[in-house]
């Protein structure tokens, strides 16, 4: 069992880290921008649930294969971009927002479940989460302390719980933006449009790193 002292540090770690610009957090911010602040708490708990999937594999070695094998992290890689990318393109080819979504004012809504489900596929195909993982979390492990899958799992979820924390506040201020954008429809396509860069640029940035 990890000491109080080490889970602290490492919950303050893990919320840092959350604050700190990235791919899952932008993310984020662009689904509940476009569709309100549920949306962007669907996405987060998508998001986690694929952390739970990238802290299972650390726990099982899973993740040293992506770390070995250029193949298995190209495959991933590039999956994950190719998702993104069909976001961008689904964000670009969007118009004014229609009013069939919840709130009668909100556009094209995808639904919960599907935001959810892109949560996860955007989290699970990002190797650079379970390389993260893999050099972040054993450095909180002590093996006199137990067995080290246990605390992987258990830091894990601290740093899930830390994630969801963050990011609800990034969907609230992206529910704030989503407010202001839908107040016409130039404002409205401007969001998709502005959403779809994001995507693209993810894409970009996922296809540019290296294993």
């Amino acid at each position: 069992m990890l000491s109080p002292e080490v889970l602290l540090t490492f919950f303050a770690a893990s919320l840092l880290l959350g604050v700190a610009p990235g791919p899952d957090n932008i993310f984020v911010l662009a689904q509940s921008a476009l569709y309100g602040v549920r949306a962007g708490l669907a996405t987060t708990l998508g998001l986690v649930t694929g952390l739970c999937a990238h802290t299972t594999a650390v726990a099982l070695g899973v993740a040293a294969l992506l770390q070995t094998s250029p193949a298995a992290f190209a495959i991933l890689k590039w999956a994950g971009a190719a998702y993104l990318l069909y976001l961008a393109w689904l964000s670009f080819r969007a118009g004014a927002l229609s009013t069939h979504a919840p709130g009668g004012g909100k556009a094209a809504f995808p639904g919960y479940g599907a935001l959810y489900r892109r949560g996860i596929l955007m989290n699970v195909t990002n190797p650079k989460v379970s390389l993260f993982f893999l050099a972040f979390l054993p450095q909180f492990c002590d093996p006199q302390s137990g067995g080290v899958a246990g605390q992987v799992l258990m830091l894990g979820a601290l740093f899930m719980l830390a994630t969801i924390l963050v990011f609800f506040s990034v969907a609230a201020l992206g529910g704030r933006l989503s407010l202001w954008f839908n107040r016409s429809r130039r404002g409205q396509v401007l969001t998709h449009r502005a959403a779809g860069l994001v995507f693209a640029g993810l894409a970009a940035a996922l296809l540019l790193t290296d294993s």
